[in-house]
């Protein structure tokens, strides 16, 4: 970047970072800095009458006051905000005072890194502040942080445009209060389920991200190829087939935090990587993976917002077990009045028609159900409720059911009106479950670019003896969206998925003009 498309800013900050250097200062020291405090810690543990405690901060300079010989700074560390008191003749006790006239008066800026020496104490204000006694120039900022300043001080302007967020997370983290908050509540859920999980003795394992076969659902793939292997591979769309080859292995039960790619459309649910919970457990079924689920959450809400009550919009989500169950026929027929138990697909189409409900001639009767359930029933499902027994047809790798040979043992955990766990009594007859593939394949040859391919290895593994296994896949950026409050999964991805930034400048000037 030449200097000409530098803004006034940043070539100000340029030419401090140069004085830094010719003064002898580096602006990126290598050394070492060891912090002994931090703000949030710092203010907690405080007392008035306790002995002077001598502290080491670091953290980016968020706001600045200077007062002549003396001046305020608030430094922003992992844990929160603290205030800094500087006096000149503290930091510069002799008679050069260009540490403090110079550098801290002149080259340093908000956004800058320093580490303090120092004592805490209270000032007379009553804030809870740090004494400043030397202070280290850690890193140099050239870019302003978006604040705008007033007569009484600096404030924040608003860094709000999504667009802007999502593809500088790192300003949105530093600027807007409450987002790392989100990210800590992401992590305190997944560890929350891991120590669910290791308690029981489930292993937790990795498997592979490039497959040969997109298995495990029903999805269009992101499609790459091996150059030294001049094959193509597939961006896995789930890790099930995998984790039940480890179940026919020997393991009693496996779990994975799994990234997920689909190549499929993009708005305030779907982002085309997402992290999915797999876990599989031998011995058991459905309706006991349905107890274990509603565990697993309560206990989840719990660890993390010491709740079960969760404030989504105008919704209060209460997670506290048990949680309704009803069959997907039922849930339509409640609520659309219509029974389509032992419907042909003639017949689907016909009630499709007369539901408003969209469809084309690559569907089978499991996507026409699917569309149905989607688009009248879905929605209507705001407290956490387990839609049971599929339709076979829209369930290829799951048990058939044990009273009705339509239907299979599965259901899927709605919550605020979309889908958030995914569970089976899993299939492990291999005869059936090649007469579920080869009717995947006829849908992949009628046009449906989501139906399943054939994994003849899969097969294989299942012919050598798969235990009884239920297995259950939650949606953990969902997961992380109701218990954080948000209603965009982008809120809830450091990184979601953008348009690259040119194209989408080149889209805003076109729509400008």
């Amino acid at each position: 970047m030449s200097m000409q498309e530098l803004s006034e800013q940043e070539v100000f900050r340029r030419n401090s970072l140069e004085n830094l250097r010719n003064m002898g200062i580096n602006p990126y020291p290598a050394d070492e800095y060891e912090v002994t405090g931090y703000s949030a810690e710092i203010k907690k543990s405080f007392l008035d009458d306790a002995p002077k405690r001598e502290v080491t901060v670091a953290g980016r300079i968020m706001t600045r006051r200077i007062m002549g010989k003396a001046a305020f700074m608030e430094l922003q560390d992992s844990g929160g905000r603290i205030q800094i008191y500087i006096s000149r003749d503290d930091i510069c006790p002799g008679e050069d005072k260009e540490l403090y006239n110079t550098v801290f008066k002149k080259l340093l800026d908000i956004g800058d890194f320093v580490g303090i020496k120092g004592y805490v104490f209270r000032t007379q204000m009553g804030e809870i502040s740090v004494h400043t006694q030397e202070l280290t120039v850690l890193a140099k900022s050239l870019r302003p942080l978006p604040i705008v300043k007033y007569k009484d001080g600096v404030a924040y302007d608003a860094f709000e445009d999504p667009e802007m967020r999502y593809r500088q997370r790192y300003v949105d983290l530093i600027v807007n209060e409450g987002v790392k908050d989100i990210f800590i509540k992401r992590t305190k859920i997944f560890n929350s389920m891991r120590e669910l999980f290791n308690s029981k003795g489930y292993v937790e394992v990795d498997t592979p991200v490039l497959q040969s076969i997109p298995g495990g659902a029903a999805a269009r793939p992101f499609i790459t190829h091996h150059n030294a292997l001049d094959i193509p591979l597939y961006l896995r769309i789930a890790n099930e087939l995998y984790l039940k080859r480890l179940i026919v292995g020997g393991f009693e039960g496996v779990y994975e935090f799994s990234r997920n790619f689909r190549n499929e459309g993009m708005d305030r649910t779907h982002n085309p990587e997402f992290t999915v919970m797999e876990i599989y457990i031998a011995y058991k079924d459905y309706n006991w993976m349905m107890e274990f689920t509603e565990q697993m959450l309560e206990k989840v809400c719990l660890d993390v917002l010491g709740t079960t009550e969760v404030k989504v919009g105008y919704n209060t989500i209460h997670f506290k077990a048990p949680f309704r169950r009803v069959s997907m026929i039922e849930a339509i027929k409640e609520n659309t009045g219509v029974d389509i138990s032992g419907m042909n697909e003639d017949q689907l189409r016909e009630v499709c028609g007369q539901l408003h409900v969209e469809q084309d001639n690559t569907m089978g009767k499991g996507k026409l159900i699917d569309e149905i359930f989607g688009e009248k029933c879905e929605g209507k499902f705001i407290q956490p409720t387990f839609i049971t027994d599929y339709p076979k047809e829209m369930s290829p790798l799951c048990k058939e059911h044990r009273s009705n040979p339509e239907l299979t043992e599965r259901f899927e955990l709605m919550v605020n009106g979309k889908e958030l766990a995914n569970a089976y009594s899993e299939l492990n007859d291999p005869v059936d479950q090649r007469e579920r593939f080869e009717e995947q394949l006829k849908l992949s040859k009628k046009g449906d670019d989501e139906a399943m391919f054939i994994d003849q290895d899969f097969l294989r593994a299942l012919e050598y003896g798969m235990p009884p296994t239920s297995g259950m896949g939650i949606g953990m950026d969902r997961l992380a969206m109701l218990l954080t409050g948000q209603t965009s999964i982008q809120e809830v991805l450091f990184f979601p998925q953008m348009r690259p930034e040119k194209a989408h400048n080149q889209q805003s000037e076109e729509q400008n003009v």
